[in-house]
C-alpha cells in the first residue's frame, strides 16, 4: 500500500511517496500551484494512479499553540476537493516546524538559496510523509 505525502502551499505543491510497505518516504516533485485551473489536481491524479496510492497524508499548518488558521482552513478546503475528485482517504498530520526542517537540512548541505526554493517543499512532504509512516499510520 503506497501513501502520498503532500505539503501544500499557496504556490507550490510538495509530493512525496511512501514504498510499497510503508516504511519510507522519497520526493518526488514539486507542483507550481495555477489558481486559475486544475491543473495542480489534474498533476497529483495522475501521480495517484501511477504510483498505485491509496491514501494521502497532508500536512496541516497549526499555529504554535496548536489552533488552526486561515491557512489550515485553505489546505483542508483543498483536501476536500482532493478526495472529491480522487476517492482516496485524506489524513491530516501536524506539520509545524517540517519546512524550517527542510530549510535547515538544505542549508547543512549547502544548497543554494535559488535551490532551495525548488526542493523545500519536496523535503517538507518528505518530512510529513515520514512523520506519518514513523507513527503507524495513527
Amino acid at each position: 500500500m503506497r501513501i502520498m505525502g503532500l505539503d501544500i502551499g499557496d504556490k507550490r505543491i510538495g509530493v512525496a511517496i511512501s514504498d510499497p510497505l510503508g516504511w519510507t518516504a522519497q520526493g518526488i516533485k514539486t507542483i507550481i500551484r495555477e489558481s486559475h485551473n486544475n491543473k495542480d489536481v489534474d498533476e497529483i491524479k495522475k501521480l495517484i494512479i501511477d504510483y498505485q496510492v491509496d491514501k494521502i497524508v497532508i500536512g496541516l499548518p497549526k499555529n504554535m499553540n496548536n489552533t488552526l488558521g486561515p491557512q489550515s482552513e485553505k489546505v483542508m478546503e483543498y483536501g476536500k476537493i482532493l478526495e472529491e475528485v480522487t476517492g482516496k482517504e485524506i489524513v491530516y498530520i501536524d506539520e509545524r516546524m517540517t519546512t524550517m526542517s527542510a530549510h535547515r537540512t538544505l542549508i547543512e548541505a549547502d544548497v543554494s538559496r535559488k535551490k532551495r526554493k525548488g526542493v523545500v517543499d519536496k523535503i517538507a512532504a518528505v518530512y510529513i510523509l515520514q512523520l506519518y509512516l514513523d507513527s503507524g499510520g495513527k
